[in-house]
C-alpha cells in the first residue's frame, strides 16, 4: 500500500500544476523518468495522467533526497509551493489527505537572505504525526478494517456515517466530519446492542448500559469502559460527550480537533468491532 491515499496524490499534482508551468512540469517528468506519458493538452489532463501513474504504478524516482516513490516525490514537490499558493482548495485537500495518511505539513518561519536585504518567509516540511513502527495507529488501515467489519455484520447505517465523515474530512469540512463521527460512534454501538439481544427503547445510553450489564459484558468495567455507577469514569460515555459537535470554529484549532476526532473514532471503532466480531464469529462460521 502506498503511504499516501489517492486524494492526497491528486491534490499534490493539482498544487504542483498551480505554481509550475507546463515546461517546468515536463522537466520534472523527465527527471522522474516518465517523460512523454503525461498529456500536454491542458494542465488538468497533465495532472490526471501524473496522478494516475503515481497511484497505480510502483515507480521509484530520483529526487534531491534520493530515491523515493513517485507519490512521495509529488507530495514533497507540492509542499514546496510558494506561500501565496497555499490557500487554494487543492492545498486544503492536500493537507487534509496528509493528516488522514498520518502526516502533517509543518510550517516553519525562516529568514531568507537575498542580495539586498533579509526577509522572513516560511518553509513546509513533511512530518509523520505518529511512529511509523506502530501499525495499529495506521488510520487508513483502521478505516479499511472498520469498513470490512461493518459490511460483514450488516451495520449499514454506521457505514454510511463513516463514509460521510471521511468524505467531509477530506474536503476540509470539519464540522460536518465531526457530526458524522459522533453518529458513527453511537450507531455501531447501537447496532451491536441490537445484535446482542437488546429490545428496549431507542435511547443510546440505555443500549450502552445493556452492553455493560450483559453476561459476559461487552463493555468492560475493568477497563472503565462502562460502570453501573454513573459517577465513576466511563470512557465510552466520555468519548460520546467529547465527540458532541459544537458548530464551526474556523482556524487551525478546528482542523486539529477534527483530526483528533477522526483518529480516535477509527481506533475506537476498530477495537469494539473486532471485539464484537470475535464474540459472534462462532455462530456464523
Amino acid at each position: 500500500m502506498s503511504e499516501f491515499n489517492r486524494m492526497t496524490v491528486v491534490a499534490a499534482a493539482e498544487v504542483i500544476s498551480s505554481f509550475l508551468s507546463h515546461s517546468d512540469m515536463k522537466v520534472l517528468e523527465v527527471q522522474w523518468g516518465i517523460a512523454g506519458r503525461c498529456s500536454a493538452s491542458s494542465k488538468s489532463a497533465r495532472v490526471a495522467d501524473l496522478a494516475h501513474i503515481a497511484c497505480d504504478e510502483e515507480i521509484e524516482v530520483l529526487t534531491a533526497d534520493g530515491q523515493v516513490n513517485l507519490s512521495r516525490a509529488l507530495v514533497e514537490t507540492a509542499i514546496s509551493a510558494p506561500e501565496n499558493f497555499r490557500q487554494s482548495q487543492a492545498w486544503r485537500r492536500l493537507v487534509a489527505g496528509l493528516r488522514f495518511d498520518g502526516f502533517e505539513a509543518h510550517t516553519t518561519q525562516v529568514e531568507i537572505d537575498s542580495d539586498e536585504y533579509w526577509r522572513t518567509g516560511t518553509t513546509v516540511e513533511l512530518v509523520r504525526m505518529l511512529p511509523s513502527d506502530a501499525p495499529e495507529l495506521n488510520f487508513r488501515e483502521a478505516e479499511s478494517e472498520v469498513t470490512l467489519l461493518l459490511d460483514r455484520h450488516g451495520f449499514t447505517v454506521a457505514k454510511g456515517h463513516l463514509r460521510q465523515a471521511v468524505s467531509a474530512f477530506n474536503r476540509g469540512e470539519w464540522s460536518s466530519a465531526n457530526g458524522e463521527l459522533r453518529n458513527l460512534h453511537e450507531s455501531y454501538l447501537n447496532e451491536i446492542a441490537t445484535s446482542l439481544g437488546y429490545s428496549g427503547s431507542a435511547d443510546g445510553k440505555a443500549r450502552r448500559d445493556y452492553l455493560g450489564s450483559l453476561q459476559p459484558p461487552f463493555l468492560l468495567a475493568d477497563y472503565n469502559e462502562w460502570n453501573s455507577n454513573n459517577q465513576k469514569p466511563q470512557s465510552v460515555q466520555g468519548l460520546m460527550s467529547r465527540m458532541h459537535p459544537h458548530g464551526g470554529h474556523p482556524g487551525l484549532s478546528e482542523e486539529e480537533d477534527a483530526t483528533f476526532r477522526l483518529q480516535i473514532s477509527l481506533v475506537t471503532a476498530r477495537l469494539f468491532l473486532r471485539r464484537f466480531d470475535h464474540r459472534v464469529r462462532p455462530s456464523h462460521e
